[in-house]
């Protein structure tokens, strides 16, 4: 048997973490009722935050994160975050309190952060540029694939024994990742490597971000005009603020915001976090109207779910061979407009009598494709057009992008359905992420038609990088 490949290995081990790390955004869903009846005496608000710490910490960490992995070294954060996150997976599974559960969730999440920029960063100078397209389309679908897996995974482990295996299937995963990681991954950094990025950039950053999710997650339960809301926004819009003029002023920022001048870079970054929005949306509604008006089991539920994850992989496959070929391009937008039309077909043929085979399953593939195609060509135009040195960096603020769409997506599903959601409630819903999808689509059209690197362009930023060093090469 002819041996894989060595360029797919890393592949293989790259999409691995990056696959654990998405995992988590949303298998913790399934199990929050689980969770809810073994500690009974912390109130629903408090144990909300099981969820909201991974969202508000992963998304606040994933830009700083990709900038410290630029400077000392990828390999070397990417291990330190695999380390970290398996750590506090055994505490989140072993927790003897809710206080003690959210903590470990928030340790959990800056393991995540610091796993996925530098899993790309890692990947993309083993591949040619030609290939790069394919290679970055099946990492970043993978991100999708483990998001949509989540509650089928979630329900069956649940079934089989109770909520902390969610957390210690964990172990598993980065056990097969971290053998064939210290074997394969090479250490690549930026070459101009210069001094550790403006630490208060990194506490703005992380503030503003953090502040912004934390208005956005709870806004539902405190009020959109609350002082508590309206406060958190204000700091959001300071803190960042005062990020970006740090970025413009300091000699060494966390983000150079030249990059944002590179279209596909900045129009990748726009489109998946609209994306975003309806994505995750669609998770939870998905699992909340097969039990809620189905009346499906949990198990069940989660199964019925499964064909969406199936196709994401499939077309982001498919995806990433046509990028290679053409641009991002001509799979982001059809992507976003097949993840519409899958929405709108829930609207349409799904009533309060379940009809799964002739409904919600044609429904599902639809908005599966929609997915694989959206987040291949997004995932990939964020890299494509930026020098070697800044891949970790631009993945980081893209899937940052991602994430904060994730948070404001179910806040806004939360307020849409209502504390009892019935039918009209989830085709507003629906609807509502048939226009995240639509508005996607049209976001998309600003992405380039081939991948042309943007340090050969003019739209390079003025502080382009030398390329990377001849070790970090793809191999011949």
């Amino acid at each position: 048997m002819k041996r894989l490949d060595r360029r797919w290995q890393v592949l293989l081990v790259t999409s691995a973490a990056m696959f654990m790390a998405f995992l988590d955004v949303t298998i913790v869903n399934v199990a929050f009722p689980s969770i809810r009846q073994e500690f009974p005496e912390t109130s629903l608000a408090g144990l909300s935050w099981v969820l909201n710490a991974y969202n508000i910490v992963f998304a606040a960490l994933l830009v700083p994160a990709g900038r410290l992995a630029d400077l000392v070294g990828r390999r070397r954060v990417f291990f330190w975050g695999l380390g970290l996150f398996l750590a506090a997976s055994a505490a989140c599974g072993l927790a003897p309190s809710a206080g003690a559960l959210v903590a470990a969730r928030a340790v959990q999440a800056a393991g995540g952060a610091l796993l996925v920029p530098t899993s790309l960063g890692l990947l993309l100078p083993e591949f040619p540029v030609q290939r790069r397209a394919t290679a970055t389309a099946l990492w970043g679908a993978t991100g999708g694939v483990a998001a949509a897996t989540g509650p089928s995974l979630g329900g069956l482990l649940i079934e089989w024994t109770d909520w902390r295996l969610v957390f210690f299937v964990n172990l598993l995963i980065g056990a097969a990742v971290l053998v064939p990681a210290r074997r394969l991954l090479r250490e690549t950094r930026d070459p101009d490597r210069g001094a550790v990025p403006d630490a208060l950039g990194i506490v703005l950053l992380a503030g503003g971000v953090g502040a912004l999710a934390l208005a956005i997650v709870q806004a539902p339960d405190w009020g959109w005009g609350s002082d508590r809301v309206i406060g958190a926004f204000a700091v959001a819009a300071a803190a960042l603020a005062g990020f970006v003029w740090r970025s413009a002023t300091h000699p060494h920022p966390v983000v150079e915001l030249e990059l944002f001048r590179v279209r596909s870079f900045a129009a990748a970054c726009v489109g998946v976090g609209i994306f975003s929005l309806g994505f995750y949306a669609l998770l939870l509604s998905g699992i909340l109207f097969l039990t809620g008006v189905w009346h499906y089991s949990i198990l069940k539920a989660g199964f019925a779910v499964s064909p969406g994850p199936l196709m994401a992989a499939t077309a982001s496959a498919v995806a990433g061979r046509i990028a290679d070929r053409h641009g991002q391009r001509v799979v982001a937008a059809p992507g976003g407009l097949v993840f519409a039309v899958g929405c709108l077909v829930l609207v349409a043929g799904v009533d309060a009598t379940p009809a799964y085979l002739t409904a919600y399953l044609p429904a599902t593939i639809l908005t599966g494709t929609g997915v694989g195609l959206s987040f291949a060509g997004f995932s990939s135009a964020a890299v494509a057009e930026l020098p070697p040195a800044r891949f970790a960096t631009g993945s980081a603020i893209a899937s940052c992008f991602r994430q904060i769409g994730a948070v404001l997506g179910i806040a806004v599903l939360i307020a849409v359905l209502g504390p009892a959601p019935g039918l009209p409630d989830f085709n507003t819903a629906w609807s509502l992420m048939a226009a995240t999808g639509a508005t996607a689509a049209l976001v998309a059209l600003a992405l380039r038609r081939a991948t042309v690197p943007a340090w050969t362009s003019k739209s390079a930023p003025s502080t382009t990088p030398s390329p990377a060093p001849a070790r970090s090469a793809a191999p011949s």
